[in-house]
C-alpha cells in the first residue's frame, strides 16, 4: 500500500484527508487498476474513457506517475481508427465492449489528462508518444461540432452522428480543447482550426443555452460551464450563487439532480473544483469536508447517499459501489486546494489558451 510518508503535503487537507487517509485512497485506486493500465469503476465493473482519465490524473497528483502513464498507454492502444473510444468496456477488456456508442466528451478528455501528466512529469517523450492520439481524438470531436458552436454528444454504433448537444459535455470538451491547444503549443504545431472551434464553443456555452438540451435539473449543467472554463469571473460566481440552494445540501454534499434527495461524491468534488477556480476556496473546503460520510473503511468513497428514504425507508448509501472516479475527483479537488502545480494549471486555467472569439454563429 502507498505509505503515508510518500503522500505529498498537497493531499493533506484539514477535515478532509490526513496523510494516512490519502495513502489509503491512492492505494484503493491502484488496487483497482489492471496490469494493462486500465482503470475500471471498480473491479468487475466497466471502464469508460472519461472516468479512466480522471483516475489517472488523480494518480499523477499523488505522485504515482508510472501507474498514470500505463493508464494513458492503455488509451493509446485501444483508440479506434476514427480517433474515438467506445463509451464502455467491461473491466477494461477491449474485447468486451459493453457500449459501442462514441461519446464526444469521453473522447476529448484525453487531452486534459495528457497535459496534466506532462505538467506533472515534464516528460517530453510522453507528449510525443501521445500527440497522435490527442490529435485524432480532437479531430473526431470537432467533426461533431454544429454551426452554432455546440458539440453533438455522440456517434451511434453505426456511425450516425447525434447532433443534439449537452451543456455538461460541451463544457468538458471546451476544457479539453484548451488543453489540446496547450499541447499543440508545446510541440510548436499550431492548430488554428482548434482555436476557432474552442472560441465558438465557449460563445455558445456563455450566450446560447437554447443550443443545448435542457438538463437544468442536473447539477452538472449548473457548475460545468464554470469548471470547463467557459464562464469565468463575476459571471461564474453569479452562476454558482444562483442555484446554490437548489443543489447544495449543507453537511452532506451536492445533489445530482433535483428534486431527488440524493447527494453524490463526484458532483460534490467537481463543484469544489469549480468554486476553487473562481476564488471561493472557503466554500470549496466546506463542500469537501461534508463528504466524510461517503468515505469507506478501505479509503475509497461511496458514489452517493439518499438522505431521505422513500415510503418510510431509512436513509442509505446508494448505489452500493465505491468508484475510482469518485475517489479520483476528491484527490484532484484536494490537490487543487493544496496548490499542486499541475492540477492548479489544468483546472485553474490561467495558463491555458482561450481560443478565438467567433465572428459568426449568430452572436
Amino acid at each position: 500500500m502507498t505509505s503515508p510518508e510518500r503522500i505529498a503535503e498537497h493531499l493533506v487537507l484539514p477535515g478532509v484527508l490526513t496523510a494516512e487517509q490519502a495513502a489509503r485512497t491512492v492505494a484503493g485506486i491502484l488496487a483497482a487498476q489492471r496490469e494493462d493500465g486500465a482503470v475500471p469503476w471498480f473491479r468487475g465493473h466497466h471502464l469508460d474513457p472519461w472516468d479512466h482519465t480522471e483516475a489517472a490524473m488523480a494518480l499523477d497528483a499523488a505522485g504515482e506517475h508510472e501507474a498514470a502513464a500505463r493508464a494513458y498507454a492503455w488509451l493509446a492502444r485501444h483508440q479506434n481508427p476514427d480517433g474515438s473510444w467506445y463509451a464502455a468496456y467491461h473491466d477494461g477488456d477491449p474485447d468486451d465492449v459493453t457500449d459501442r456508442g462514441k461519446e464526444s466528451n469521453f473522447t476529448a478528455y484525453i487531452a486534459v489528462g495528457v497535459w496534466h501528466h506532462y505538467l506533472s512529469t515534464g516528460d517530453d517523450a510522453f507528449l510525443d508518444r501521445m500527440w497522435p492520439a490527442v490529435y485524432a481524438a480532437v479531430e473526431f470531436v470537432l467533426r461533431l461540432q454544429q454551426p452554432g458552436g455546440q458539440i453533438g454528444w455522440k456517434r451511434e454504433p453505426d456511425g450516425t452522428p447525434v447532433t443534439d448537444a449537452l451543456l455538461t459535455g460541451s463544457s468538458s470538451i471546451h476544457h479539453a480543447l484548451r488543453c489540446a491547444l496547450a499541447i499543440a503549443e508545446a510541440r510548436e504545431e499550431p492548430q488554428p482550426d482548434w482555436e476557432l472551434a474552442a472560441g465558438s464553443l465557449a460563445h455558445a456555452i456563455r450566450r446560447h443555452p437554447e443550443r443545448f438540451l435542457d438538463k437544468s435539473r442536473y447539477s452538472m449543467d449548473w457548475y460545468y460551464p464554470v469548471l470547463g472554463g467557459a464562464v469565468t469571473g463575476a459571471d461564474a460566481r453569479a452562476r454558482l450563487d444562483d442555484r446554490w440552494d437548489d443543489f447544495v445540501v449543507p453537511g452532506l454534499g451536492v445533489r445530482c439532480v433535483v428534486p431527488n434527495p440524493w447527494v453524490t461524491g463526484g458532483e460534490s468534488c467537481e463543484l469544489a473544483l469549480a468554486l476553487w477556480a473562481v476564488g471561493e476556496s472557503d466554500r470549496a473546503l466546506e463542500i469537501l469536508q461534508s463528504l466524510g460520510h461517503l468515505r469507506a473503511e478501505d479509503g475509497m468513497y461511496w458514489t452517493g447517499y439518499v438522505y431521505e428514504g422513500a415510503d418510510g425507508a431509512e436513509p442509505a448509501i446508494w448505489p452500493e459501489e465505491r468508484t475510482t472516479w469518485t475517489a479520483g475527483s476528491l484527490l484532484l479537488a484536494v490537490a487543487a486546494l493544496g496548490g499542486e502545480q499541475a492540477t492548479v494549471a489544468v483546472f485553474g486555467g490561467e495558463t491555458l489558451p482561450v481560443g478565438l472569439a467567433p465572428d459568426c454563429c449568430g452572436a
